[in-house]
């Protein structure tokens, strides 16, 4: 067998059909007519379908993207380039929130440290009204709900809460709801926004309608002791400010000054991430007053008590440190409790001690008898007889007992509280009527009569004492003996610590020291002095003042205080109603000071239209003066007086 392989075999395909004939074209050839077709058989002429060129809708897509992407780089341009601080500003307008940091107002305390005033945390609570737009709470009542939802907690009307939350401007970001709430308001506030938010987190169809309610640090003013002082410390206002008293006068140094915080939020949470700066808040300073609260107490008790027992509209009582002149208290009846203005009576606001003005009546005489003895006029044992009725000018004067002629010292005309032994004894002032008013003008000046008293109280009255060239035909007799000008209740405390003072007036202090937020003691400064009479002058009068208390004939037997001389004066004086302007009542009054030979203390009581029982001011006054001087002696541990009173003669045989 060959190797070669056989010649493979073709196999022959499927034949191909026939051709048609009328498919066939035939070449004519040459120099032969062309074929006609038949007119019927021809197919009608058809144009080609040509594309339009791309290129212009190519070109104008370009042109437009080109015009986008310009513009898009232009607005970056302008965003991060030629706007990009004011729109950065902007941004942290609406992303960052100013709140203030309220300083913490400084504490009032008595001489001794006991807290009078004092401030507690407390919170603004405080709303953003731009967070409560339709366009941030995607809710058009949001105003509404919140104010629901605040109105019970806060204690306020649904439509004051609205008013606020959906202010006139509608730029304005921020709005009070409400001042000085504790933290147990604030607490159920957060405690409810805290569960709005959690639930809109879930609940699609939720709004947090409080998101936008915040609450600022504040403090809220206490006076743990109620009613006692409230004249001497005043209160707080709905601003935060004093409205009265210390509170007023020392308003700057007890405010301290206030700090802010600055952060971000977010839904109206903190975004804690974001940062945050603050300026702490400076507390204010802590302000010691010269009043001591037991010695405050028992004042305030005492003319309490003796103003509903006499039924009478006012009073007040002072008591002063006659060496240094500093207030150991100043009470008032009726007060008012500065922890709710609400229920106090607007008559009673106020410290009537210092702000009211009145004659003062017969207590006025012993600055007449100072007068008469630094002059050298007379001695306290000159002779003056006192008849029954005294004409002067155009009226006939009389004593406030029918008597018969009366031949009395002039210690004695002091100690029976002699109208006309007093008018008697200051004629000889001067050589004329004119001259004798100019003098005793100048003495009374000198105690501080018709001058503020150095205190800077708010509200405080200088009184009212006219020149004595415009001094009336009867001032000139009436003045003498406390009739004819007007005073308030310190001015003639004052007097009479002058002259257990030996003679020199201490301007009278309310206020020992402050204390700074470093903890450093800044002593009040030194009380002004000014000497009014010699020392010899005024033992002669402490001596007088003694027969007032301690002999039979006197009329302050009832502030005789068991082993203690007592210096003390009586007064009685015709009121001037402050509603009609005319007389009508009286002004009852006790003023002195203790140990006599050793002063220590002053005490001065006035009680103003007593209606029920006796209105002499021995009577109703000299308890009082009493009660609070013993008081004041034990708790100042002033030891009893060793010597025996003067025992000077009221009295002489013609």
């Amino acid at each position: 067998m060959s190797d070669r392989e056989p010649p493979r075999r073709r196999v022959p395909g499927p034949a191909k059909p026939p051709r048609p004939r009328s498919a066939v074209r035939r070449q004519p050839e040459p120099g032969a007519r062309p074929v006609r077709r038949p007119s019927g058989a021809r197919p009608p002429y058809q144009r080609p379908l040509r594309l339009g060129s791309p290129r212009p809708r190519l070109r104008l897509v370009s042109l437009t993207l080109t015009l986008v992407l310009i513009a898009f780089v232009l607005r970056l341009l302008q965003v991060q380039a030629v706007d990009a601080s004011a729109y950065a500003a902007r941004a942290e307008q609406n992303r960052y929130v100013v709140h203030t940091l309220a300083a913490e107002r400084g504490g009032i305390t008595d001489r001794n440290g006991v807290a009078l005033a004092i401030s507690e945390d407390a919170y603004d609570i405080t709303a953003d009204p731009t967070m409560f737009d339709r366009k941030q709470l995607k809710v058009g009542d949001g105003p509404e709900q919140a104010a629901a939802l605040l109105s019970p907690i806060l204690g306020q009307s649904q439509g004051e809460l609205v008013k606020k939350l959906r202010p006139k401007n509608r730029n304005s970001r921020y709005a009070r709801l409400a001042t000085r709430q504790t933290p147990q308001v604030w607490k159920q506030i957060k405690d409810l926004k805290s569960a709005l938010a959690k639930k809109a987190e879930t609940d699609k169809n939720t709004v947090n309608v409080l998101a936008g309610v915040f609450a600022d640090p504040s403090s809220q003013r206490v006076y743990p002791n109620g009613d006692l002082a409230a004249g001497i410390l005043g209160w707080v206002n709905a601003d935060g400010q004093g409205g009265g008293g210390i509170e007023q006068k020392l308003n700057k140094q007890l405010s301290g000054k206030d700090g802010k915080i600055r952060y971000a939020q977010s839904g109206g949470r903190e975004v804690p991430t974001a940062g945050s700066t603050e300026t702490p808040a400076v507390p204010g300073s802590d302000v010691e007053l010269t009043i001591d609260r037991d010695i405050q107490w028992a004042a305030q008790n005492a003319i309490t008590e003796q103003v509903k027992k006499s039924k009478a509209d006012r009073g007040y009582v002072i008591v002063q440190d006659t060496r240094t002149g500093q207030i150991l208290a100043m009470a008032n009846s009726p007060g008012f409790d500065p922890n709710d203005l609400s229920k106090a009576d607007p008559a009673a606001l106020g410290n009537a001690a210092i702000q009211d003005a009145y004659e003062p009546g017969s207590t006025a005489k012993v600055m007449s008898m100072a007068a008469v003895l630094e002059e050298n006029a007379a001695t306290p044992l000159t002779h003056v007889v006192v008849p029954n009725r005294l004409h002067r000018g155009d009226r006939l004067f009389s004593d406030d007992v029918d008597h018969g002629t009366w031949y009395l010292t002039l210690n004695g005309v002091l100690a029976k509280s002699s109208n006309i032994g007093t008018i008697l004894a200051t004629g000889q002032l001067g050589k004329t009527q004119p001259e004798a008013n100019k003098v005793l003008y100048s003495y009374l000046r000198r105690f501080g009569i018709g001058s503020y008293t150095g205190l800077g109280f708010p509200g405080e009255t200088p009184g009212i004492l006219a020149p004595y060239q415009k001094w009336s035909t009867s001032q000139q007799y009436t003045i003498p003996f406390g009739q004819g000008f007007s005073i308030n209740a310190v001015q003639a405390a004052s007097v009479y610590s002058t002259i257990a003072n030996g003679g020199v007036r201490v301007e009278p202090t309310l206020v020992r020291g402050t204390k700074g937020a470093d903890g450093r003691f800044t002593p009040a400064p030194k009380a002004k002095e000014t000497r009014v009479v010699s020392e010899k002058t005024a033992r002669a009068l402490a001596r007088m003042l003694e027969s007032v208390v301690d002999d039979e004939q006197g009329t302050g037997v009832k502030a005789r205080i068991p082993g203690y001389r007592v210096a003390g004066k009586t007064g009685t004086a015709n009121r001037v109603d402050p509603a009609t302007g005319r007389y009508h009542g009286y002004t009852s009054s006790f003023a002195g000071f203790a140990p006599a030979d050793n002063p220590r203390v002053t005490v001065y009581c006035a009680i103003q239209n007593a209606t029920s029982g006796n209105y002499f001011g021995g009577q109703i006054c000299g308890p009082i003066y009493k009660q609070v001087m013993e008081f004041a002696l034990k708790t100042l541990q002033v030891p009893p007086t060793g010597a025996r009173p003067a025992n000077l003669p009221v009295d002489y045989k013609p």
